[in-house]
Parts: structure tokens; sequence; C-alpha cells
């Protein structure tokens, strides 16, 4: 069953993020707790890990703002 990445909540306020990059092309293997994206709120930019092993597949694209609990791209 795949694991779902999804858009963290990382500070009390934040409601949504700007997805600046993915560490990991499509595809890629991953592993758990290695960054996997970069994402920017309005305070910082920060770097997010892997939440599972496997093989990444992307589903949102960078540059694109996303509400916080969007699923950007699942860990097969």
């Amino acid at each position: 069953m795949p694991t779902e990445i999804l858009l963290p909540k990382l500070g009390f306020s934040m409601n949504e993020g700007v997805l600046s990059e993915w560490l990991v092309a499509d595809g890629g293997a991953v592993t758990a707790g290695e960054p996997l994206f970069a994402l920017e709120s309005d305070k910082s930019t920060q770097e997010v890990e892997a939440p599972a092993s496997g093989t990444l597949k992307i589903l949102k694209q960078i540059g694109e703002t996303y509400p916080v609990g969007t699923i950007l791209g699942e860990i097969l």
C-alpha cells in the first residue's frame, strides 16, 4: 500500500505552502528520514523528510502553492 506524502503544517498559523523543490526525482529511490522536498512558508524554507522507504511517485509540481494536507506524492 502506498504511503501518501502530505504537505505538513510547519507552524501554528500555516495554512498553505509553496512546493519549492523535489530533492528526489520521480521514480527515484527514497529512504525514510532522508530529505524529500523543500517547502516554503511565509517565514522560512524547510526540507521535509520522507515518511517511508520505497520509490517516489510525484503528483504535484514545484512552484505551486498548496493547502496543508494536500497529497504531494506517494512512496510505493
